[in-house]
């Protein structure tokens, strides 16, 4: 390990980034180098923006994979490198696509089509709670309360605590997948009991389980999320409780289920509806 990495390491735990946080800036910084060959602190301004314009332009990443990375160098100069005005000009954006969530004839699809219990139970765990998947695979058999009917959410993200739903159904789910897997820690961990599962064996075991199961839409594992969300946004649930069992910072973040939800269609009719069309129309090729 380099040295400059070993700074910015400390500066990390320093400032209580997240695990995951620092793995990712750690990396950003990585490619970086290995894309000039040569040590981060040494490239001039313009050489670090011909290296951002070739992840936009070349390498097409997505909008929030560009902000992490723009995050991640910036980071270094400003608080490792001590250059507090080093600014890339390269403004952070949001890509304002919506959520794509699964309906629940989809979800139940999904659960009875994916016969290992312990991946039915991840999956049940991951909707029925609203959990991030950084927050799924790091539960611990200890942040189940069964007798108030609650999951804690320990340290989620912002290094925020929250409690979120605990199903009857999902606690019994749970206690059925506990009698036949005997966790002793970590609620979903390895196979030899190490540590808890990684993120990437529960993202891959989804997309398996969709491929399987013929859903088409959607994305990754946090469409379960996002489908936790709309539902209840659905069923009538007010914005600010969805807002807390979601860990969202601001309402405004919760607010975007609106643009995904039926309920709020209902009634609305097309405009196309209220045109008096003639019975047959004459249609020329």
């Amino acid at each position: 390990m380099t040295p400059l990495r070993q700074r910015m390491i400390r500066e990390l735990e320093l400032q209580r980034k997240s695990p995951s946080t620092i793995d990712a800036y750690v990396l950003a910084v990585a490619q970086l180098a290995q894309y000039f060959g040569r040590s981060p602190d040494l490239l001039e301004r313009e050489q670090v923006r011909d290296y951002v314009h070739y992840l936009v332009v070349t390498r097409k990443l997505s909008y929030s994979s560009c902000n992490q990375k723009l995050s991640a160098i910036h980071f270094l100069f400003r608080s490792v490198l001590g250059m507090r005005d080093y600014d890339l000009k390269v403004p952070s954006k949001r890509s304002g696509r919506l959520p794509e969530p699964l309906s629940r004839s989809e979800i139940a699809h999904l659960l009875k089509t994916t016969t290992n219990r312990k991946h039915r139970v991840l999956f049940m765990t991951c909707y029925g709670a609203g959990l991030r998947v950084s927050e799924l695979v790091r539960l611990t058999l200890q942040d189940i309360h069964s007798d108030r009917m609650l999951i804690r959410v320990d340290q989620g993200k912002g290094k925020k605590d929250r409690y979120t739903l605990l199903s009857p159904r999902m606690l019994n789910e749970l206690r059925e997948y506990w009698r036949e897997y005997r966790p002793l820690k970590w609620l979903f961990p390895r196979k030899d009991n190490s540590g808890p599962s990684p993120i990437g064996t529960a993202q891959k075991t989804f997309v398996a389980a969709k491929v399987r199961a013929g859903i088409q839409h959607g994305h990754g594992i946090h469409s379960l999320r996002h489908s936790f969300a709309t539902h209840l946004m659905e069923a009538g649930v007010p914005l600010p409780i969805i807002q807390s069992l979601m860990g969202h910072s601001s309402l405004n973040t919760t607010a975007k289920y609106l643009h995904v939800t039926s309920k709020h269609m209902d009634g609305v009719r097309s405009p196309l509806e209220l045109i008096r069309l003639p019975d047959s129309v004459d249609v020329q090729e």
